[in-house]
């Protein structure tokens, strides 16, 4: 008697990460719409369109699909292919731009190039180099202008997002990032845990340093619930990958748990001296990297970064809904 298979076919393995995906793209088309942006995308069809091109590879990276190319020159080239998204989103509203085409290019090329060269080797220069281009691209906002619409110039970090991912989940697969969008309660039991621990010392701190202030509205849930949706998902699982599942990670193989802790979040607090102000803005520094200790705290307890994302969305959306 032949033995039954438990194993799902691969039709009804991605059924639940394709509805939910077609689900996340009409959250986002309302959120667009409460925010104003909408109005401003012209024809709504091909910017979906981009829009999902963009999205896709970040959310079924996150579901267990990585791709694999054999062949080298294919592996370095394959990511270029997420240029598409950006093209159709530019080429009918008459926005192409040479010079932000080949500075992205530019930029996937020569971090999939370094991640290559690494190898199978442990964290080296090639990895902290690779960081520093991605992180610089987006710190320093040289491609904001290639989605040149108010609300849009953040799909630049998504783009370099992608990038990431790829070069450390099929290049360079170093192991222990976290990156997984199948929700575990844990999560966020743990994100909200620390969110409650770091609330009293952002009060303390935030209002003994005059960097925070009680909004004279109490805005709408609706507004919050979009709000934290949007967080979520194009600052804090960007951020926390990039600060804990990558930096945190590997500085952890080279200084230790607790060393990789403090200096990672000393970094994450300075990569904000430019946010809200046109000078150092040295009191979101001190902020920052008080909360990058329990965001740090946050994935390190179970090397999940949905768990430090929850604690970072949580506490971005509660600052710009009453604090800021």
């Amino acid at each position: 008697m032949r033995k039954r298979s438990h194993t799902s076919p691969p039709s009804r393995r991605w059924a639940g990460p394709g509805i939910g995906f077609i689900a996340l793209i009409g959250a986002f088309w309302l959120i667009a719409r409460h925010f104003g942006v909408a109005e401003r995308l012209g024809n709504p069809l091909t910017a979906i369109a981009g829009f999902s091109l963009l999205l896709a590879p970040y959310w079924f990276f996150g579901f267990g699909w990585v791709p694999q190319f054999r062949s080298r020159p294919l592996r370095l080239l394959a990511p270029l292919g997420l240029l598409a998204s950006w093209l159709v989103f530019v080429l009918p509203r008459g926005e192409f731009r040479w010079d932000q085409l080949t500075g992205m290019a530019a930029v996937i090329l020569v971090v999939t190039l370094l991640l290559e060269l690494a190898g199978q080797s442990p964290p080296g220069w090639h990895d902290w180099l690779a960081l520093a281009i991605l992180g610089g691209a987006v710190e320093f906002r040289f491609f904001d202008q290639a989605w040149p619409i108010a609300g849009l110039t953040g799909l630049a970090k998504l783009l370099f997002v992608d990038v990431g991912l790829y070069g450390y989940l099929s290049i360079r697969p170093i192991g222990g990032i976290g990156f997984d969008l199948r929700a575990r309660l844990k999560d966020l039991e743990i994100g909200l845990r620390e969110f409650c621990l770091y609330t009293p010392i952002a009060l303390a701190l935030g209002f003994a340093l005059n960097f925070l202030h009680f909004h004279k509205t109490l805005g709408s849930l609706g507004g919050f619930v979009a709000g934290w949706l949007f967080t979520l998902f194009f600052v804090a699982l960007p951020e926390e990958l990039f600060f804990r599942g990558l930096m945190l990670n590997m500085l952890e193989r080279r200084i230790g748990k607790n060393g990789a802790l403090i200096l990672s979040s000393l970094i994450f607090g300075l990569a904000h001296f430019n946010k809200r102000a046109a000078y150092f803005n040295w009191r979101y520094v001190i902020l920052a990297a008080f909360a990058g200790l329990f965001y740090g705290r946050a994935w390190l307890a179970q090397r999940r970064l949905a768990a430090s994302a929850i604690t970072h969305a949580t506490v971005d959306t509660v600052w710009s809904t009453w604090l800021r």
